[in-house]
């Protein structure tokens, strides 16, 4: 499978980019480990995870995933160098452990790479923007990571266009290395996070892209289309903001295009991310090997003009 280059990262990663949040929540070990053995199988590469997944499942601290996705790995199904780990600090875990100083990132880099059963992270992300620690101490300490060989590369999620310039400007300032990945909420419903300044400035300044939310927490799977189809389920409650009219525009051009490349709509909203500009790959997740082919054949679907463009009005 062809990879992408990452951005300046050195990094590079296939079309898709497997999500760990299901990891010890609504995939068990025995599930999560399938679905890896899978999606590497299938010629896949990248899988992200955080510290914090799964914190909100009763009786969880956070590191659940983490501690799945090292069991693999020790477990020797791929060669290390054969996997690209995205993992993230700076989520609020209770207590202190939360935000981008540099002692948290110290000390969390540490619990991560525990976890994992590694001794190193590929990518290493700031979760969430922190107001109360400057950007040149977050940045001076991803540095110190990167030079001891913990890390090798870093990135950011949840910034805006402006917050996003603001850390480069910090970086020359200070005389550190930026920030060379960002993960926006990005999908066929959800667009303004990303398409316009943020898309730009990203382009701009060649940062890779790796989006998450790619299937609208489930939305754009199509099995949630009136209130009656989320009742019971694990993200039901999630969907209200997106069963209205436009909404289901985006859902009927995706019932067509799917009839059309004889595949699934979760197939064709994970594969119109990765064919936009700026984009480097779509974060997708799986609960079962039968969800994991959807995202499998994102990876290998090429949409046609006609149909990016149905696409494109659908959700504008």
């Amino acid at each position: 499978m062809q990879k992408r280059a990452l951005g300046r990262t050195g990094l590079s990663i296939a079309p898709v980019v497997l999500g760990g949040n299901v990891f010890g929540w609504t995939a068990d070990e025995k599930t999560s480990f399938a679905i890896l053995d899978r999606f590497f199988e299938a010629g896949f590469n990248t899988i992200d995870t955080a510290d914090m997944y799964s914190l909100w499942v009763d009786g969880n601290v956070g590191g659940e995933s983490e501690t799945i996705i090292g069991k693999w790995l020790k477990r020797g199904g791929v060669q290390r160098e054969d996997a690209v780990i995205v993992t993230k600090v700076g989520a609020d875990l209770g207590g202190k452990k939360r935000g981008l100083s540099a002692r948290r990132i110290a000390e969390a880099v540490e619990d991560s790479l525990r976890r994992l059963q590694t001794d190193y992270i590929d990518l290493y992300l700031a979760h969430w923007p922190d107001a109360e620690t400057d950007d040149e101490e977050s940045l001076a300490a991803f540095g110190k990571l990167k030079d001891e060989g913990k890390v090798r590369a870093i990135g950011c999620s949840n910034l805006d266009a402006e917050q996003l310039q603001a850390t480069f400007d910090a970086a020359a300032k200070a005389g550190v290395g930026r920030y060379d990945v960002i993960q926006p909420e990005y999908n066929l419903y959800t667009r303004s996070k990303f398409e316009g300044e943020l898309a730009e400035l990203c382009q701009r300044e060649e940062i890779g892209v790796i989006t998450y939310y790619a299937l609208a927490s489930g939305f754009l799977t199509g099995k949630y289309r009136s209130a009656a189809d989320t009742e019971g389920k694990a993200r039901g409650e999630d969907m209200e903001p997106y069963l209205n009219t436009r909404g289901f525009d985006i859902l009927g051009a995706l019932d067509q295009v799917a009839a059309e490349t004889g595949t699934s709509p979760a197939t064709v909203a994970i594969a119109w991310i990765a064919a936009q500009p700026g984009v480097t790959a779509p974060i997708a997740s799986a609960t079962s090997l039968r969800q994991l082919e959807s995202l499998i054949a994102a990876g290998k679907l090429e949409l046609t003009t006609a149909q990016m463009k149905q696409l494109n009005q659908a959700g504008a």
